[in-house]
């Protein structure tokens, strides 16, 4: 491990040795950290994360504490690619070509778990439902495909802070990961990625407006899903 800990904290010298280039060199390093439940930091198509491994209940638990976040919060997951998503959630009622055309991108997809998913009942408990990313960020999606699984992944910063898009916006933080990747300023602003929910046939809700709501909108509607109006 490139760090020690001592009463809990890194040391001001070894915080900087955290950080490594999001590059696929690096890959396999953060792909051994998750396979061992650690968490690290990445960064997305729009935010920074943390993510974990979400089948290992202990690292879902350490991202709660990190951000100081209820775990009646749900995390999202993140899969390497659009066909890994049906061993997770369902998706035989979408039209076909829909995820294919979505994603990756910034988008967020809430689907239902079902009986057959893969996913630990643990993640997320008392929800039947999932939300799914497949960021346009191949770091991300090389580790996550190297994992063998999904990544729970969630905004890198304190519940209730701003987002971040750069590493240096959660450097208070970096103690409590493995390894903090970091991949330059990030210039899709802190809106996150549109949340979009497709559990019901025919039928799509947004969430959450995020950074891609009109060009999601325009492709959900292209294939004739109807859009409901968001509760409030």
């Amino acid at each position: 491990m490139a760090f020690s800990l001592e009463n809990g904290q890194v040391s001001v010298e070894n915080k900087a040795g955290l950080v490594r280039p999001a590059t696929e060199a690096h890959a396999e390093e953060a792909i051994q950290a998750l396979k061992t439940g650690k968490v690290i930091a990445v960064p997305t198509d729009t935010l920074y994360g943390f993510a974990c491994d979400a089948c290992s209940l202990e690292a879902v638990n350490r991202i709660y504490e990190i951000k100081g976040r209820k775990h009646t919060s749900p995390l999202a997951i993140c899969v390497g690619d659009v066909s890994d998503i049906n061993r997770f959630a369902v998706t035989d009622h979408l039209p076909h070509g829909l995820l294919d055309s979505l994603l990756p991108g910034p988008v967020t997809v809430v689907l239902s778990r079902g009986e057959s998913s893969n996913l630990e009942k643990s993640l997320n408990p008392g929800l039947e439902s999932i939300g799914v990313r497949v960021p346009d960020s191949n770091f991300v999606r090389v580790i996550a495909r190297g994992l063998e699984s999904a990544l729970a992944l969630t905004s890198a910063n304190l519940t209730g802070q701003p987002s971040s898009v750069s590493v240096k916006d959660f450097e208070n933080l970096w103690e409590h990961c493995a390894y903090v990747y970091d991949g330059g300023v990030l210039p899709s602003g802190r809106a996150g990625s549109t949340v979009v929910d497709l559990t019901r046939l025919g039928k799509f809700k947004i969430l959450r407006p995020g950074s891609a709501k009109e060009e999601t909108t325009a492709i959900l509607e292209k294939h004739s899903l109807v859009e409901e109006p968001a509760a409030g």
